[in-house]
């Protein structure tokens, strides 16, 4: 790669890093209301059920997985999977006895495919 496409990655990935570290500044999950984390690759999306207080995950999904991957046609990186991540996140939480959420966008846009896992979650039964 060239020098200045490198740049740029890095600068790209800074500015996330130091927005979510902003927003997690300002919330947390507690074991009442665990933070669903949300984390996209340019392949997968990622979703974290977590209560901050013990440290601990109390559910989890992503798009990598074969139960989410089979709901969606095509890439796993769109925001149709990305929705089918949200309903599966919130599925599992609501078998563990979690129905409301903080939601952390993880640095990102709420745009796309990090607005298409709160939708699949709402959809699903949690509220935010």
């Amino acid at each position: 790669m060239s020098e200045t496409v490198t740049k740029k990655m890095k600068a790209k990935r800074a500015r996330r890093e130091r927005v979510h570290k902003r927003v997690r500044s300002r919330i947390s999950g507690t074991p009442e209301r665990p933070r669903l984390s949300v984390f996209k690759s340019s392949r997968y999306v990622y979703a974290q059920v977590i209560d901050d207080a013990a440290g601990r995950t109390l559910a989890q999904a992503s798009s990598r997985e074969s139960a989410v991957a089979s709901d969606v046609e095509g890439s796993a990186a769109t925001v149709a999977a990305a929705k089918a991540v949200g309903k599966a996140i919130a599925e599992r939480a609501k078998e563990k006895g979690i129905e409301q959420v903080v939601f952390d966008r993880g640095g990102a846009v709420y745009h796309g495919r990090v607005k298409a896992v709160a939708e699949g979650a709402r959809e699903g039964g949690l509220q935010f």
